[in-house]
């Protein structure tokens, strides 16, 4: 007789982290409602239930963050920090952000985010190797937040590293909040004086300038204070989570060369290859939330004052929802998936990474329709918010 250990997941563990769909497996088959006394967190795994949950805004709220770290710290979150609040407040801001991060302006990007791959990739035609993520996945992102909110492109890698560092953790650790970590958005502030004198193009200037009824009633601008925030918050998720997309789009396709085949083919297919990418790893494969008042997943009460996560990677690959849910296949129809969340915080920049990742795949594959990963040397970043590589050397077939 064999004896099999209770499944156990921990978000900071590395090894876990490096290949975590098995657990997530077990997870949803064995204990779709997981504490993790450790942590003291609770866990869904199931699409079913990450549907239920992360809508109900008034059950699972995202006030105190939407990360396990976050919630746990007790840190104050500043006003105006949208993807950390709840509605009606959220409700406003968010309308706010709609206003000015129009289809109009995002659809204006796609030729310089094409000219931009095209200044990258067209020196390196010839050679047999080179690094996806140095090469495109470090840089494209930051370069493109920067068109659409006017930074110049001579501090972007500056503002990128930065970003990336307040997600990096030490082996097994936790995000460092003691200074506010990713909160803090000062570096924006004199970007932000400046375009208040000087108006431009750009979506800085019009979260200046645009005016919108705020939670009392008061016609107004928004204040500096809050235009840090916003910026804050388009800049950092708009560069990490679609950094790591065009890593996983690199390494996906080399483990399912087939799949790449089909697409240097039939190029119509991509943006439903993006899509299925995007479900099969997402770059925030999380999204933490605050319990506000008891309520029962699978018999099991979880108490009012606990952390949830919904475990977004989990659902996109549950069985009852996808067929085979650990292949990737590019003709798949998907009708919902989690990777940008699902409610009333799905991901206004959605667009825009879908953008980037179907004008960056389009412009690899006319250069080099064929690859392989070098896995020994390609390397996971190690963060406890979003999963993606490193490195990732290609060696061109």
């Amino acid at each position: 007789m064999t004896t099999v250990d209770p499944v156990y997941w921990d978000p900071y563990d590395p090894a876990l982290a490096a290949d975590p769909y098995p657990t997530f497996r077990r997870l949803r088959a064995e204990a779709p409602l997981y504490y993790n006394e450790k942590h003291d967190f609770y866990a869904v795994t199931r699409f079913a239930d990450c549907e239920r949950g992360l809508p109900d805004a008034k059950t699972f709220s995202s006030a105190r963050g939407g990360i396990l770290e976050l919630i746990k710290s007790g840190l104050e979150i500043p006003p105006g920090t949208l993807i950390f609040e709840d509605p009606p407040t959220h409700d406003i801001h968010r309308r706010l952000l709609v206003r000015v991060f129009t289809p109009r302006r995002i659809s204006a990007l796609e030729p310089k985010v094409r000219e931009y791959c095209r200044q990258v990739l067209d020196p390196l035609v010839g050679e047999t190797r080179f690094d996806l993520i140095q090469a495109v996945g470090a840089e494209m992102p930051m370069r493109v937040i920067g068109m659409l909110m006017g930074i110049p492109e001579s501090d972007q890698a500056e503002l990128r590293d930065m970003f990336d560092s307040k997600l990096r953790t030490e082996n097994g650790g936790q995000m460092d909040l003691s200074e506010g970590a990713i909160l803090s958005g000062e570096i924006f502030g004199p970007y932000i004086d400046w375009r208040k004198e000087h108006p431009s193009d750009d979506l800085m200037t019009d979260l200046l300038m645009t005016e919108f009824t705020d939670e009392q009633g008061v016609r107004r601008t928004l204040t500096r204070d809050e235009v840090l925030s916003y910026v804050t918050i388009v800049a950092s998720a708009g560069n990490e989570t679609t950094g790591r997309l065009i890593g996983w789009i690199g390494s996906a396709l080399a483990r399912h060369p087939e799949a790449r085949r089909e697409l240097v083919a039939d190029r119509s297919l991509i943006p439903n290859g993006i899509e299925e990418i995007l479900r099969l790893e997402p770059p925030a494969p999380f999204a933490a939330r605050y319990v506000t008042e008891d309520v029962v997943f699978h018999d099991t009460t979880v108490p009012a004052g606990a952390a949830v996560i919904f475990v977004l990677a989990s659902a996109n690959r549950d069985e009852e929802r996808f067929d085979d849910p650990d292949r990737l296949d590019i003709r798949r129809r998907i009708s919902q998936q989690f990777t940008f969340g699902f409610g009333a915080h799905y991901c206004l920049g959605a667009a825009l990474a879908r953008l980037e990742g179907r004008v960056a795949l389009e412009e690899i594959l006319t250069r080099f329709p064929d690859w392989e990963v070098d896995w020994e040397v390609a390397k996971l970043a190690q963060t406890s918010t979003v999963r993606g590589w490193e490195t990732l050397p290609l060696v061109i077939g």
